[in-house]
């Protein structure tokens, strides 16, 4: 670990920076500068294909010099920006006196007053941001988010024919299998994670207060709120709102915070399933050579990783929960609350891809201890009294629930013999006798 991640006060950039790096290309404060070049740069592009008036005879060649001003976007460039803001006081602004300069070099300096343009700071803060959380999802939250769920499909279908005990409210009831039970979170994830994809991306573009007044009184013919909705959508790819205050009223993101926050429940829930099955010996963990289960206890090997993911995903859970509860309110036309907590919007993301990467590695660990199942199964006969009575009732049996609450509902064994027995005594053919002999705790497990 190097002496700054040492130094780190949160975590996920000191003891997990290694599972969050990839991460800082999108949520980083370098990260959110070079989204904010990208914006400018590409907004004064679209000025110019306007064209407006004092921009027709701009050089487009230019274009790709200028873009690359972005693409070439780093550190020594942040670092230059920061040293901008420690004059200006004022972070977008440090951008675009960054730009100005670069248009100087380039020797376009005549235009330079274009970059900009009738903005106010949160058109240029309302697209880079939700431009970088779209790009962080689709490059590290969903590659992060199918290796999980590929995992869990590969344990559904390999222990697809485990029959296993199942438990409602704790105590034995109506046998089930080991990979459907897998399976319920895979249908549960695949369900949010096709809600995130009808949550659009969006993002503000329309000045100091969402009405385009500066664009308007300078360029009173030009078309501008197309002008925005065509440079939000088809330059950026983001979805444009309108009409907005100074700010992006973040209804969408709220949206896909809440969803998110739903799949990390998801998860937390099988983490606790499986931290449990393994409590209850289903399963052993597969050792690695000299690493130490307790401090104390040199037998034990602790299911640390469902329970790191479980503390991970509570963390991720409380962040993304104030974010969606808190940026959709702003008082009258905007307030500065919503920048600061933004500035913490990579914070949620960061835990989660920890508890991904935890969870993923617990799965990866499991070894199926079969026998385990099959004596739970085994010691609980008394879960097939369902079964019994349910095809008595089919059989027009008298009382079959009360019957068999007589056999199960006491403190004696129940088992193989103590069922057959009780089944010997019943008033049924022999056919039917048959039938309900042949019903075991281990194929009694429904479809």
């Amino acid at each position: 670990m190097s002496l700054n991640a040492l130094n780190a006060i949160s975590p996920i950039d000191g003891r997990y920076r290694t599972k969050t790096e990839s991460l800082a290309s999108y949520f980083s404060e370098e990260a959110l500068i070079k989204y904010r070049v990208l914006v400018e740069i590409e907004y004064f592009i679209a000025l110019c294909e306007i064209p407006l008036p004092q921009l027709t005879d701009f050089d487009q060649s230019k274009f790709s010099a200028l873009r690359e001003i972005y693409k070439n976007f780093d550190t020594k460039d942040a670092q230059e920006i920061k040293e901008i803001e420690n004059v200006t006081n004022h972070d977008v602004k440090a951008v675009e006196y960054f730009i100005k300069k670069a248009f100087d070099k380039l020797g376009i300096s005549d235009y330079k007053e274009f970059i900009h343009f009738g903005l106010t700071s949160q058109d240029i803060n309302n697209t880079a941001i939700p431009l970088s959380i779209k790009e962080a999802m689709n490059e590290v939250y969903v590659p992060g988010y199918l290796e999980l769920l590929e995992k869990l499909k590969e344990l559904a279908s390999e222990w697809a024919e485990i029959p296993m005990l199942a438990r409602t409210h704790g105590q034995p009831a109506s046998p089930t299998r080991l990979g459907k039970e897998i399976d319920v979170f895979v249908a549960r994830l695949k369900e949010q994670f096709n809600l995130l994809n009808d949550i659009p991306s969006a993002a503000k573009f329309g000045g100091a207060t969402g009405n385009y007044n500066a664009h308007r009184v300078a360029y009173p013919n030009t078309d501008w709120k197309a002008f925005g909705q065509k440079f939000v959508q088809e330059k950026l790819g983001l979805h444009h709102s309108f009409p907005t205050t100074q700010i992006e009223h973040y209804d969408h993101m709220a949206a896909l915070f809440d969803t998110l926050k739903r799949i990390n429940t998801i998860i937390l829930d099988l983490d606790r399933d499986f931290w449990t099955y393994v409590s209850m010996d289903y399963f052993k963990q597969k050792i690695k050579k000299g690493e130490v289960g307790s401090s104390a206890m040199p037998h034990k090997v602790n299911p640390i990783d469902f329970e790191n993911s479980e503390g991970n995903l509570g963390i991720a859970n409380a962040v993304f929960e104030h974010l969606s509860a808190k940026l959709p309110v702003s008082r009258l036309q905007r307030d500065l609350t919503d920048s600061t907590v933004l500035r913490n919007v990579g914070v949620p993301f960061a835990h989660t891809a920890i508890a991904f990467q935890s969870t993923l590695k617990g799965l990866n660990k499991l070894l199926l201890n079969k026998v385990k199942f099959e004596q739970d199964l085994e010691n609980n006969w008394a879960v097939v009294a369902e079964a019994i009575q349910t095809i008595l009732r089919r059989e027009g049996y008298p009382n079959p629930y009360e019957a068999l609450k007589g056999l199960t509902r006491t403190n004696e064994a129940i088992n193989q013999t103590s069922i057959a027995n009780f089944i010997e005594t019943l008033d049924v053919s022999d056919s039917i006798k048959t039938e309900l002999k042949a019903i075991t705790p281990s194929n009694y497990t429904g479809v």
